[in-house]
């Protein structure tokens, strides 16, 4: 394996995010506290215990998925389309690196800036809300698993992507959505029996209970079918960008 080349994108990429800290640092942490005292506060106030476990509380994690999966998705996406905007990906595709050595690059360095915010959004939460962890290591583990599967997904969304409208159309029209209704507020067993059986499609849930089982030992699925889940969607991400280098759709004319 080129390491060198590996490090050489990896390094590149990580160096943007801090050349622009201000809006990929801490744009998402100002918006999450907003967030802490929205939900958290004014209105955790006039609700009571879900699960047994406060309302602010209950809503760090689907808060600190919030952000890391959009952050993991815009990181990735924009790391790899830029290079098709300006050009220069047909020298990075000439280059001698091969496509599992520029994934590792990209989706490395999307996955680190992704779990950076997501560690900044917890210790933030612990300044609103007394929170524990009861399984630190499962917590780590869905963590990472998250920021890895939603950094390939950006990495395809950024190969797919014709121009910078097209680049926000799925994070935008159907993450961000799925986001929210896949109880990053709420326990799904708060809602009708027919809408929780809708609910059961969509594949944030299983991400969102898994990290909640993590700190309060309380989820909407079992642990072992979030686990399945993630396993599965990070698998599709992966065959998907093996097919896209094989073919060299959107990459070669």
């Amino acid at each position: 394996m080129n390491l060198y080349g590996v490090w050489a994108i990896y390094r590149y990429e990580m160096t943007r995010f801090f050349r622009t800290l201000l809006q990929s640092f801490i744009s998402p942490v100002i918006s999450t506290s907003l967030y802490f005292v929205v939900f958290g506060a004014a209105i955790g106030s006039r609700i009571d215990e879900v699960e047994g476990v406060s309302y602010g509380a209950f809503i760090v994690p689907g808060l600190v998925m919030l952000s890391v999966i959009t952050q993991a998705i815009s990181n990735a996406s924009f790391g790899i389309y830029f290079p098709k905007f300006i050009g220069t990906i047909y020298e990075l595709l000439s280059a001698p690196v091969n496509f599992l050595e520029i994934v590792i690059g990209y989706v490395g360095a999307a996955a680190t800036k992704a779990l950076f915010i997501g560690v900044v959004i917890l210790a933030t939460a612990n300044l609103f809300v007394d929170l524990h962890v009861a399984h630190p290591l499962a917590m780590v583990a869905f963590l990472l698993l998250t920021c890895i599967s939603f950094s390939l997904l950006g990495f395809i969304i950024g190969i797919w992507a014709g121009n910078f409208e097209q680049l926000q159309l799925v994070p935008l029209l159907v993450v961000t959505p799925l986001i929210f209704l896949g109880g990053s507020f709420y326990s799904i067993s708060m809602l009708p029996p027919i809408w929780q059986t809708i609910t059961l499609f969509n594949p944030v849930v299983y991400l969102i209970s898994g990290f909640r089982w993590a700190f309060f030992e309380t989820a909407d699925v079992p642990i072992g079918l979030s686990l399945l889940a993630i396993a599965a969607f990070t698998g599709l991400c992966l065959a998907v960008i093996w097919w896209i280098f094989r073919t060299g759709w959107r990459l070669r004319s």
